[in-house]
């Protein structure tokens, strides 16, 4: 029987492997598009967007030119195509800046250019362009709502592209009547492609209707001015059945499925049966690490549902509803909940992380934790409970030095949970 000396390491290590598996060097050489007659434009989006920028220009054989957007410090240098730096998760001034030279980048173009969108998570964020009478504050405020109300990364972005001006398959009808082909990095539970970075080259079938139904049900307070704009005809997101969208080609490069099974055969490789729960997985993250907490003690105690030594992934995005007025992210807050549900119970450890490289508020992917976490906890004067009840799982876990902080990854494809239990 397997026996892992170094716990930390070796989850560690199925997390670099798990973001290797979507690196853009590996899974962008199979789907270049066929080179058109005329020009090719790059455009992108996402945390990820500058090293899939890079990466592909080094790739393509032939004249090209564009702007991507990414996130403050996750540029990457490139020679042909311009890096462009905004915000996130609040919009600001240089998203705003970034959409509209996207939506330069794409005028005038004929039948015979090619646009390459290039699509990983956080564009959302990166790409404002309030719709309509609305201001960039007015996006921000509904950003701002989103993102405390715990509701999942697919309702926020159908909300978000109706209050856009570039999201929900506007910027590929601006490039009409040019060919777009979007190589899309999903970061969402289900890998729909109109809903990563609120699909600005993709639309859905989304309708206002529905967006007006959510700000209900996740009961949003957006100004007045933005939920008159929503009512609005105005707000109609494109229709997918558009002739503008025909010369659509969507391809999904990188997915959180593909990741996960990465890591599981490394760790089967090392002699660890590894079981992956889901690569979709949705909720309250405290409620979503309970349930993983659950788990790990019953292969503890019973060897049920999977016997020891075994290696317990999951994936998806977890949503934090915001109490109280502490540091962390989703996957701290799944993690310190994990760790109370685990606490005293031997032989467990784990890391949640999201695999863009941050966490939240702060500069982490995620943080480690074991059998013992609440326990140090308390050893240092800190009660685990009461961090998570104000959402402050960032300092419980800094001040015991379990922070993981692997820096940017140039790539997005959501959170990476792995519970090792031997």
């Amino acid at each position: 029987m397997a026996v892992i000396a170094n716990p930390k390491a070796f989850l560690e290590a199925l997390f670099h492997t798990a973001v290797a598996a979507a690196d853009p060097a590996k899974v962008l050489a199979a789907n270049l598009p066929e080179k058109p007659k005329g020009r090719t434009v790059v455009l992108g989006a996402g945390k990820g967007a500058a090293q899939m920028a890079q990466v592909f220009e080094k790739l393509w054989d032939g004249p090209l030119s564009g702007a991507v957007v990414t996130r403050y410090g996750y540029a990457a240098p490139c020679e042909r195509i311009e890096v462009l730096e905004a915000a996130h998760p609040l919009p600001d001034e240089n998203g705003l800046t970034a959409s509209r030279r996207l939506l330069k980048e794409v005028s005038g173009l004929t039948e015979e250019d090619l646009v390459v969108a290039l699509i990983c998570g956080g564009g959302s964020a990166l790409l404002p362009l309030p719709a309509g009478d609305l201001t960039l504050d007015d996006e921000v405020a509904v950003n701002k709502a989103l993102l405390s109300s715990g509701a999942p990364i697919s309702a926020m972005n159908a909300i978000r592209k109706h209050v856009s001006g570039i999201k929900g398959g506007r910027l590929a009808a601006a490039a009409w009547p040019a060919k777009v082909v979007s190589l899309v990095v999903s970061d969402i539970p289900g890998d729909d492609p109109a809903l990563v970075a609120s699909g600005p080259t993709i639309p859905d079938r989304s309708t206002r209707e529905d967006a007006l139904r959510l700000i209900e049900r996740y009961r949003l307070d957006l100004p007045e001015k933005v939920m008159a704009f929503i009512r609005s005809e105005a707000s109609a997101a494109p229709d997918p059945s558009d002739t503008k969208f025909r010369r659509n080609d969507i391809r999904l490069v990188a997915s959180a499925a593909v990741s996960l099974e990465a890591a599981a055969e490394r760790a089967r490789a090392a002699g660890i049966e590894a079981v992956i729960l889901s690569d979709a997985m949705e909720g309250e993250a405290r409620e979503v690490g309970r349930i993983h907490a659950a788990i790990a003690r019953e292969v503890v105690a019973r060897d049920q549902p999977f016997r020891k030594p075994v290696l317990i992934l999951s994936g998806g995005e977890t949503t934090v509803t915001i109490r109280g007025k502490g540091k962390g992210g989703r996957n701290t807050e799944f993690l310190l909940s994990l760790a109370l549900g685990i606490d005293g119970a031997g032989g467990i450890s784990a890391l949640a992380a999201d695999t863009d490289g941050i966490d939240g508020s702060e500069d982490n992917a995620g943080a480690f934790a074991n059998s013992s976490t609440i326990s140090r906890l308390a050893s240092a004067g800190m009660d685990g409970a009461a961090f998570l009840d104000r959402n402050d799982a960032w300092t419980a876990f800094d001040a015991i030095g379990d922070i993981f902080k692997p820096g940017p990854t140039g790539t997005n494809v959501n959170d990476f949970r792995a519970i090792l239990v031997q």
